[in-house]
């Protein structure tokens, strides 16, 4: 995992540092950190460490909250000059092909995780090694995740980053992802509460 290429990029949040992490430089699809131009690690950094989501990072879907997370997260990391790593592991790593089958299956009444068994994939297969490289090789030792998800609380805890506190990033639940937020709170143990905790 390396550092590949950059660029700032100015957004509607404020300028960020887009950075391109990857082993090769020909990867069409590397995993980024956007960098606000404010961000001190010499200070606990604000992160969020967000998986791709096409269907709702870029088209919307009110399937989940994901595309609005990801808003929200830059809209904190401008303010307090923070990192978003942006993660490519579509669908909890399972790919967008995969990811339309599931809504399928989710449409005739299977839950978000029902639907991953049911093809045979793991109900979450995200990894959170690259995502810790990527900071590791920014420089930030210590910090603050925004985060819902046990899992990625776990994975900073037994890595060399320090883990300072949980920021939760709440999304209120619209009509068509009502269910799905259900089941990554009661299936997933999301933390659905706006109490921070370490």
């Amino acid at each position: 995992m390396k550092r590949q290429a950059a660029a700032v990029i100015p957004t509607p949040w404020g300028n960020f540092n887009m950075i391109a992490f990857s082993n090769t430089e020909e990867e069409q699809m590397p995993h980024l950190a956007m960098v606000h131009e404010d961000m001190d690690a010499a200070h606990p950094v604000l992160v969020r460490i967000h998986s791709e989501c096409l269907t709702g990072d870029l088209f919307g879907s009110k399937r989940c909250d994901c595309g609005e997370q990801l808003d929200q997260a830059m809209q904190m990391c401008a303010e307090e000059g923070g990192i978003v790593v942006y993660m490519r592991q579509e669908g909890r790593n399972i790919g967008l092909i995969n990811k339309l089958k599931a809504y399928k299956l989710q449409d005739t009444g299977l839950n978000t995780a029902d639907a991953n068994t049911h093809l045979g994939l793991e109900v979450d297969g995200r990894q959170y090694d690259e995502a810790i490289q990527i900071l590791e090789a920014l420089a930030v030792n210590k910090i603050r995740l925004i985060t819902n998800n046990p899992l990625k609380l776990d994975a900073i805890k037994d890595s060399s980053i320090q883990l300072v506190e949980r920021v939760p990033i709440i999304i209120a639940p619209q009509k068509q992802n009502k269910g799905y937020l259900q089941t990554k709170e009661e299936l997933m143990g999301h933390l659905f509460d706006s109490q921070g905790k370490k």
